[in-house]
């Protein structure tokens, strides 16, 4: 029944927290150098498309990547120009490697216009050779999460993945050999596919554990309103009863080799965690369909490839929309990403909202205290096991609220 009801609550609040304005005036807050912020670069090409997947994406076209890469490099320009600083990286898609010739210009570039102290890229399985390996290295990534999702051959086949990627042991095997080779090697996985079993999900996770990976990423399967029939067609009917057993599951084959560092991502070492936005307070999203989250305001860029080219030829912004949080929306967004990293300080509170700022909080704080999802230790909120799944289901629904976004953004173009 709690589930159920955070649940329905999660999906109406991150539904209307992602509705956007747009119109000419959308614009960027002030660009301030010691902010710590990340940039966010998205790359969207991919070989070919995953039935389950709401990101901004599209089928590789070589001539089209270039001119895309080019556009993107005279964005980071831009927010350079603009007194823009970044201390870190996070390369998203789309598949990032797909050209690791502009991938690293644009890499470079960027290195050389901010104080950037860390980079982390994803890619695929299919990627991880010596040749690729050799350019990452020489960028400076300190970080490569691999889109492994799962290791089971039927799976794999059913999402399209096995003839692009290989077989499940070929890929348990890649990463095995890029053991070493970065300061943190991390596997995105997916769980609660609707034909998976306990079973296959317990072998993924002695798989996964053999190979030695740094970090796991597990999401739960998160399906848009645009993917919905594509992935029942595909993969079956998504039922979310079955979420809770896998995700203790998980938790409890995780936990004898790693340490959680948030709700769904589980590390050996402490390290740069698969979601950005709980490492960073801000970030600015650059590419097209990207989105940021900077001094309260939350902005889309054109989701429209074409017409992202076309604006950074002339000089402008690609962007298309924007939100501006009041305190107590960014209140709420703060109490979901501080607490997705486990824990929520009295400190951190007080410094950004001041004395009072903890009136903001007290609503969320005090329910999930009550649900079991909470314990207050010395100044600090941390989640409790129960509370830890309470927050997957929690950002389960923002992600799912943010492609839905996308989806509608697609659409108007």
């Amino acid at each position: 029944m709690i589930e159920k009801c955070i649940t329905e609550i999660a999906k109406r609040e991150c539904s209307r927290a992602m509705r956007f304005t747009e119109g000419k005036d959308v614009s960027l807050p002030k660009g301030e150098a010691d902010r710590g912020r990340l940039l966010y670069l998205h790359i969207p090409f991919c070989e070919s498309l995953c039935p389950y997947c709401s990101f901004n994406r599209v089928v590789f076209d070589k001539d089209l990547c270039r001119k895309y890469h080019e556009a993107l490099r005279k964005e980071i320009q831009l927010y350079k120009n603009n007194g823009y600083d970044f201390t870190g990286i996070y390369v998203g898609g789309g598949t990032p490697t797909i050209m690791m010739d502009e991938l690293e210009k644009t890499l470079l570039m960027a290195a050389g216009c901010f104080s950037i102290r860390e980079i982390s890229v994803e890619t695929n399985p299919n990627h991880l050779t010596k040749e690729y390996v050799a350019i990452l290295k020489r960028i400076g990534v300190n970080r490569l999460s691999v889109g492994v999702q799962s290791f089971d051959d039927e799976l794999l086949k059913a999402m399209g993945r096995y003839g692009k990627y290989g077989s499940g042991d070929e890929i348990a095997a890649r990463l095995a050999e890029m053991s070493g080779m970065f300061d943190t090697l991390n596997a995105d996985m997916i769980f609660n596919f609707p034909t998976q079993t306990e079973k296959t999900l317990s072998r993924d996770l002695d798989i996964l554990i053999d190979t030695g990976v740094d970090q796991v990423t597990y999401y739960p399967l998160m399906v848009s309103e645009s993917t919905r029939k594509t992935v029942e067609k595909t993969l079956g009917v998504v039922d979310y009863r079955k979420e809770k057993i896998y995700y203790r599951l998980i938790s409890r084959k995780l936990s004898l080799c790693y340490n959680a560092s948030s709700a769904w991502c589980f590390s050996r070492k402490g390290t740069m965690v698969d979601e950005y936005i709980v490492d960073y307070e801000e970030y600015a999203g650059l590419g097209s369909g990207s989105i940021g989250y900077m001094d309260g305001r939350c902005y889309a860029n054109t989701f429209d490839i074409a017409r992202y080219i076309e604006l950074l030829d002339r000089g402008h912004l690609p962007l298309m929309a924007s939100r501006d949080f009041t305190p107590l929306q960014q209140a709420h967004y703060d109490f979901l990403m501080k607490l997705f990293g486990l824990k929520l300080d009295i400190s951190f509170i007080k410094k950004k909202y001041g004395d009072w700022g903890i009136g903001y909080f007290l609503d969320g704080i005090t329910a999930f205290t009550l649900a079991g999802g909470l314990r207050y230790n010395r100044g600090t909120f941390y989640l409790t096991e129960r509370g830890r799944y309470y927050w997957v289901i929690m950002m389960r629904e923002f992600f799912i609220a943010v492609n839905n976004f996308r989806d509608f953004c697609l659409g108007r173009q």
